[in-house]
Parts: structure tokens; sequence; C-alpha cells
């Protein structure tokens, strides 16, 4: 079997897994407990919330653990809209959000507030044309991943970010995608919040975290006792805090390097399968890209039709099966592909455990799927 849909989520690292290991056993007392037990406990707790911190150019006071990337962005998104009602209930994101951003923004329309979708270039990039031209009296947020997780496309967050201060509305981004492939750092992004889920870095699913920056408020989405400074109530995952803590210590070790190598993995598959079969296309930005993401497409085919002929290799559809047939991703869809294009689509997304002779088994039996699903 060849995993190749690193972007599904990811394996925990074995470095990860031995971290938490402890924590199913020895350590098990609650860490707000004062005794000797306890205090174990919270201070792997603060270990793996430094961690967090360093990996993201933040600060401990500015990390709040949750149970995955949607919690995060739930929190941000619904705290900040409440945080600012008063001034306006506008909100700015983009068509190629995740549904837990996107969903999260339908939900506040049902109490009143509205959202505007700016929408994406043929590479799936936004305007700060766009952006600038969504904003009203009423904005007080803007919420944009920095990349996508269908083609990888990388946000101008930095600039958004800036045009968001000059009219002092906060900004989110969901870097669910993005941390542990390319950096993300609270200040060189300018943003106000960032999202995480430890399922995509090589860490346990059930945890993510949510970097808030100092001095911006925002209302809490639970209510009982004071753990996280206040933020969060409900005793702690200890287990699972420690290994997005370690997660990320590994993530900031060698960032730049496996960029590089994932990107020389990805160029070479990228290479054998446009020159192997005709009528291919990769979707998404040439430049501005995750390293380890191709989207790519097969003029007139079926990608259920292609990975059916291929089950040893998990990869991502492009589309998806409902009720009156096969329909392009809305990603696809908002970056204008054809049908014709869309409907054939795999994404395929490598990572830390790939190796090079993975790649080239994968292409060739994506070459050989592809075949089979032309005669067919």
């Amino acid at each position: 079997m060849l995993y190749l849909d690193y972007n599904a989520t990811t394996p925990v690292d074995p470095e990860v897994v031995a971290a938490m290991e402890p924590y199913l056993g020895k350590f098990f007392a609650n860490p707000s407990s004062g005794h000797q037990f306890g205090r174990e406990c919270r201070a792997a707790i603060d270990k793996a919330r430094l961690q967090v911190a360093n990996m993201l150019g933040a600060t401990s006071d500015e990390i709040i653990f949750t149970s995955g990337g949607t919690e995060a962005n739930n929190h941000a998104i619904i705290g900040a809209a409440l945080a600012r009602e008063s001034r306006g209930r506008h909100i700015i994101t983009s068509t190629v959000e995740h549904p837990a951003v996107l969903e999260v923004c339908r939900h506040l329309e049902t109490r009143g507030f509205s959202f505007t979708q700016v929408p994406v270039d043929s590479y799936g990039m936004v305007s700060i044309d766009d952006v600038a031209n969504a904003i009203t009296d009423q904005t007080t947020l803007i919420t944009i991943m920095l990349a996508n997780n269908e083609v990888g496309t990388l946000q101008p967050l930095e600039p958004i970010a800036r045009l968001a201060r000059s009219h002092n509305i906060l900004t989110h981004t969901d870097c669910a995608q993005a941390v542990g492939k390319v950096p993300v750092n609270l200040k060189d992004l300018g943003v106000d919040m960032i999202s995480l889920a430890g399922h995509k870095l090589y860490g346990p699913k059930g945890i993510g975290a949510l970097c808030l920056r100092q001095g911006v408020e925002i209302p809490n989405l639970m209510f009982g006792a004071a753990q996280e400074n206040g933020r969060r109530p409900g005793t702690e995952n200890i287990l699972e805090i420690v290994g997005l803590g370690v997660a990320c210590h590994l993530v900031s070790e060698d960032l730049h390097q496996e960029m590089d190598r994932l990107k020389t993995m990805r160029d070479y598959l990228e290479k054998t399968l446009l020159g192997s079969i005709k009528n291919s296309r990769i979707n998404g930005h040439p430049e501005h890209r995750l390293p380890n993401t191709s989207n790519i497409s097969f003029k007139g085919l079926r990608s259920d039709t292609i990975m059916a002929a291929m089950p040893d290799v998990a990869v991502s559809a492009g589309a998806a099966c409902h009720g009156g047939g096969p329909v392009a991703s809305q990603v696809l869809t908002s970056m204008d592909i054809p049908s014709a294009w869309a409907l054939g689509t795999l994404r395929i997304s490598l990572g830390r455990m790939t190796k090079q002779e993975e790649v080239e088994q994968g292409c060739e039996k994506i070459i050989a799927a592809v075949e089979k699903a032309t005669q067919s």
C-alpha cells in the first residue's frame, strides 16, 4: 500500500508516540492538582505550550489548546464576531476555504451576521484588491487560509493582514495545511489568530491549538473552570497536548530541509506524470504552493474510476459522487477549471515518511490506472 495522502492526515511520528506513552500510565494526574503528581503533569503541559509557541514565533500565553483545527476555527471566528458585534456584523473570507471556516460563517448568518466570499484566480489565489473592495464599514473580521488543502496555493496573507490593520479589522487564518510544510510565524504573517491541527503535522488526532495574539480579546465558547488561562474550560488532554508539543518541536528542527526534500519529490512526480500522460495538467500556483502537494487533472476521465484502478495507492479525489452524478470540488469550481478536467482530478500529497522509491512506484501505478481508465 502506497500512502500519498498526507494532506488528509499524517502518521503519528515515532518520537511523538514515544513522548506520549508515559502519559497513558505513569503520569495520569489532574494537572490542576497541587500535589507532586499534578505538578508533573502541569509541567508537561507548560513545556508543550512553549514548543507550540516557539514553532509559531509566539509566546506561551498566546497558545490555547483545543480539540483540533475545527474548534480553533470556531473559537476564533465566532469569538471575533461577538467581540466586535457592536461595531459591525460583516466577515470576509474566500471561496476556497475549508468547511471548518465556511460553515462557521454560515452559522453566524443565522445569528444576524453576513459574510462575503472573495473569489480566487485560476491558480486559486485571492486578490488583495478584491479583499479591499469587499471591506465595508461593518467589516470586523477577515478569515483566509494560508495554504489551500486541495491545490496547495499559498495566499498573500501578510499584505491582507496589513490592509486589515489599517481598517482596524481582526484577521484569522486557518493554517492546518500550512504548519509543518512551510514557515508559519505570527509576527511575519501579521495576523491576529492562527488555527492548527495536530493530525496534519505528525501529531495525534483530537488536538489542536489557537494562537491568539496578545491584546486581542474574544469571548469563550464554553464555560466552566479556569483551564487554559480561563479561555477553555475542562481538564486538559495531557496525552495529546504532549504529543502536539513534540510534533511542533520536530517541525522547528528541520522544516527547511524537509521543504526542499518534498519539493524535489513533488517536482519529479509532476514531471513524470505530465510527460507520460496526455491531456494532464497541474492545478494551483506554479510557485506559491505547498512543496508537498500536487493537484493533477486528467481530461475526460473521472477520479473515482482512476482510483478504483489502483486500490493499493492512497490519494484523494477532486470530485465526489452525488445523486445527480459526479460533482467537482468547490475549490476547483472556484478556480473555473472546466468540468472535463476537474472531474478527473487527483490530489497527491507527500510527507515526512515518503521515500523517493515510493514516489516512483506511485507514478507507475497512476500511469497504469489512467491508461486503464482511458480504455474503459
